[in-house]
């Protein structure tokens, strides 16, 4: 999440009650997590197997639970509990907003779009030109919809990511961190009935231009994909994910979290996907293998009586 304007450390610090270590003159320009941070970004760890990935991230701040050394340039907010400072300030930039209309009066609509009776348009959210939204279809706070798009009846578009802070020394082991990231839907994408799309938890979850969705797809949070992508239905999409462009994705293919799908890959029904995969080539089964060698293997295993009969007779 970008904030509105740049943030000074020192403000920063006094807000979350830390100890402020390094570059103290400089200013945030933004909060994310470890998967997606940037120049000028504020991070938070609270684990000494991330502190180093951390700290030479390309994240400028570091909000963290222990003094360390720090990289010129960089700084580091030393508190007790990291994971409830960046809650904290993320729910200060992007505080709950309550809805009091179906369609929201910050929301902007672009000329010649047509949103059915009983979508829900959220705070804040924008929709380009020339795009239908049908009914029963929640597009909640933030989100940015492109022109020419068509979002079908029971889809949700930017619920929040299924992503919790981790702790077993507490009564409560799984605590939601707050998703301040947004959904991008490009132009001219297609999207099904009944699909769900999360926001990210502090970056954008983002739909390239032109790609298609047939009914019941599920997107995980921070998940980019291309252009012109095709995905059939009940295809399940992990978070931080990327999707380059052109690949398409047949019914019920499940990808894992935080992997790369190369340009104009095609995953066939059912296939599992545990790692990253090469493009322009065709996939199957689980984990994803090359479709020809798995076709073969099947052969050869249907074989095994056979050769079993032929070796036991002689």
């Amino acid at each position: 999440m970008q904030f509105p304007s740049p943030v000074s450390l020192p403000w920063i610090a006094e807000f979350i009650g830390a100890k402020l270590v390094g570059s103290s003159s400089s200013a945030a320009t933004g909060i994310n997590e470890i998967h997606k941070v940037e120049k000028g970004d504020l991070v938070f760890v609270d684990h000494p197997k991330y502190y180093d990935k951390c700290i030479n991230s390309a994240a400028s701040f570091i909000i963290i639970n222990k003094e360390t050394n720090v990289p010129d340039g960089k700084a580091l907010l030393i508190v007790d509990n990291p994971f409830e400072a960046y809650c904290k300030i993320a729910n200060h930039f992007r505080p709950f907003e309550k809805a009091e209309k179906m369609i929201s009066d910050s929301a902007v609509i672009g000329e010649g779009s047509f949103i059915y009776p009983g979508a829900f348009i959220g705070n804040h959210v924008s929709i380009g030109k020339n795009t239908i939204i049908y009914p029963n279809t929640s597009i909640m706070d933030h989100c940015i919809v492109g022109d020419n798009v068509v979002i079908q009846a029971g889809t949700v578009v930017g619920s929040d990511a299924f992503y919790y802070n981790t702790k077993k020394d507490r009564e409560l082991w799984y605590k939601r961190m707050p998703s301040c990231g947004r959904v991008i839907i490009e132009d001219n994408v297609e999207i099904g009935s009944g699909c769900t799309i999360d926001k990210g938890v502090s970056n954008d979850t983002r739909i390239g231009k032109g790609t298609k969705f047939d009914n019941l797809i599920h997107i995980g949070h921070d998940t980019v994909i291309g252009k012109n992508c095709l995905f059939a239905a009940n295809v399940v999409i992990a978070g931080a994910v990327t999707i380059e462009d052109g690949v398409t994705l047949w019914g019920q293919v499940i990808v894992n979290k935080t992997l790369t799908i190369g340009a104009n890959a095609v995953l066939l029904a059912r296939t599992g996907v545990g790692g990253d995969l090469e493009g322009g080539k065709t996939y199957w089964g689980a984990p994803a293998q090359d479709a020809g060698a798995a076709r073969r293997e099947l052969v050869w295993i249907k074989r095994i009586p056979e050769l079993w009969e032929k070796v036991m007779g002689k």
